[in-house]
């Protein structure tokens, strides 16, 4: 069993499936929808086409799970995103990282050394300032 961590007091967000991610794009891009506006915007793109009941559901799992706000205007729902897109980047990443580093330790952390080690000096200067105070903090 995995132990907890500091950060792991809040739920993590949870990965995005497929469709998920497809209807999140989306969302990001747009700010507040209704379904039925993803499901035009998604289906006008070419791929698949899928019913209003499909992008309900996942739209519906999506606020379950705690990444949509939904609001209710008569028979309609609209759902906005509770996080822009970097900041939800951010949370799924470091909730990656500290599932690797929680299932394998010190195994983990020298594999992301040597990552660290072989980039180019002027990447690995600009991942510094990412992970200086301010991004230490957002992912506590």
């Amino acid at each position: 069993m995995a132990k907890k961590t500091s950060s792991q007091s809040e739920p993590a967000l949870p990965p995005l499936h497929e469709l998920e991610a497809e209807v999140m794009e989306e969302l990001w891009s747009q700010g507040e929808a209704s379904v039925r506006t993803v499901m035009e915007a998604l289906n006008r793109g070419g791929g698949k086409q899928r019913a209003n009941t499909t992008y309900m559901t996942i739209m519906a799992r999506l606020h379950k799970k705690g990444v949509l706000n939904r609001r209710r205007e008569g028979k309609t729902d609209f759902y906005a995103p509770k996080l822009d897109r970097e900041e939800f980047m951010a949370l799924r990443a470091a909730a990656e990282v500290e599932g690797l580093v929680a299932e394998y330790g010190d195994v983990a952390l020298s594999h992301f050394a040597r990552q660290v080690a072989s980039l180019d000096p002027a990447r690995r200067r600009a991942l510094e300032r990412l992970a200086g105070p301010r991004g230490l903090r957002r992912s506590r």
